[in-house]
C-alpha cells in the first residue's frame, strides 16, 4: 500500500490547484485557436474572392471585346479613308466614281453601326468595372476584419501561452520538492483520472461532488494516515484533511 506523510499528502491539493489552472489555460488557448469568427470571415473570404475573380474575368472579357470592336471600326474608317482619297482624286470612270461613292455611304453606315456597338460595350464595361471595384472593397472589408480578429486573438493567446510557460515551471519547481513515490501516484492518476488528487471535506469528495457512503468512509477511517487513498467514484488520490470526517 502506497505511503506518504499527512503532510506532504496536503501538497498534492496546492500540485493539483496548478494542473487545474495550466487545464484551464489550455483550453482557454483553444478556445481562442479556435475562434469560429475566424472560419466564418474565412468562408466570407472565399465567397468574396470568388465573385471578385467572377468580375475580374466579366471586365477582362468585355476589354478584349472593346478592342476587337475598336478594331473593326479602325478597319473601316482606313477603307472609308483610302476611298476618299481615290474619290477626290477624280482619276478612274464615272461608273467607277460612283460606285466608290456607293460604297463609302454602306462604309459610313456600318462604320455608324460599330461605334453604336464600341459605345454599348464602353457602357457595359464601366458598369463591370464598378462592380469590379465594389467587390474588391467588400474583400478588403472582409480581408480587414479578418486581420484585425486575427491580430486581438494572436495577442490573447501569446498572453496565455506566457502564462502556461509561468505556471508550468511553477508546478515544475514545486514537484521537485515532492515525496517521490507519491508524486509518482499522482502524475499517474491525473493522467489517467483527469484530477490527480482532491480533498475529502465532511465526507463529501471534491473530486467527484459525491458524499462518500458510510462503508467507503469507514475504509477511510480505518486507513493509517499516511496510507494513500483513493476516491471510490472518481478514481482520484483523496487528500484527508482535519475536516475530512
Amino acid at each position: 500500500m502506497a505511503k506518504a506523510a499527512p503532510a506532504e499528502q496536503l501538497k498534492l491539493l496546492d500540485l493539483q490547484g496548478l494542473d487545474a489552472k495550466l487545464k484551464s489555460l489550455a483550453n482557454r488557448r483553444r478556445t481562442l485557436e479556435t475562434d469560429p469568427r475566424i472560419q466564418d470571415l474565412q468562408d466570407a473570404l472565399n465567397v468574396a474572392n470568388g465573385a471578385l475573380a467572377a468580375a475580374k474575368l466579366a471586365v477582362h472579357d468585355a476589354e478584349a471585346e472593346l478592342r476587337r470592336s475598336e478594331a473593326d471600326v479602325e478597319q473601316v474608317v482606313s477603307r472609308i479613308e483610302r476611298d476618299e482619297a481615290r474619290l477626290n482624286s477624280g482619276t478612274g470612270l464615272s461608273k467607277d466614281l460612283v460606285a466608290l461613292q456607293s460604297d463609302i455611304a454602306s462604309l459610313n453606315k456600318r462604320r455608324s453601326d460599330l461605334e453604336d456597338v464600341e459605345l454599348e460595350i464602353l457602357e457595359r464595361l464601366d458598369g463591370l468595372r464598378e462592380r469590379q471595384a465594389a467587390q474588391q472593397q467588400i474583400v478588403d472589408d472582409i480581408q480587414g476584419s479578418f486581420s484585425g480578429i486575427r491580430a486581438e486573438l494572436d495577442a490573447a493567446i501569446a498572453e496565455v501561452v506566457s502564462e502556461e510557460t509561468e505556471v508550468r515551471a511553477q508546478r515544475t519547481r514545486f514537484a521537485e520538492g515532492l515525496d517521490a513515490g507519491m508524486l509518482a501516484i499522482y502524475e499517474k492518476t491525473l493522467a489517467k483520472r483527469g484530477v490527480g488528487a482532491a480533498r475529502l471535506f465532511h465526507g463529501k469528495s471534491e473530486g467527484s461532488g459525491m458524499t462518500l457512503s458510510p462503508g467507503d468512509l469507514a475504509e477511510v477511517k480505518a486507513a493509517a494516515e499516511d496510507e494513500i487513498v483513493f476516491c471510490p467514484d472518481s478514481g482520484c488520490i483523496l487528500v484527508r484533511s482535519a475536516e475530512w470526517n
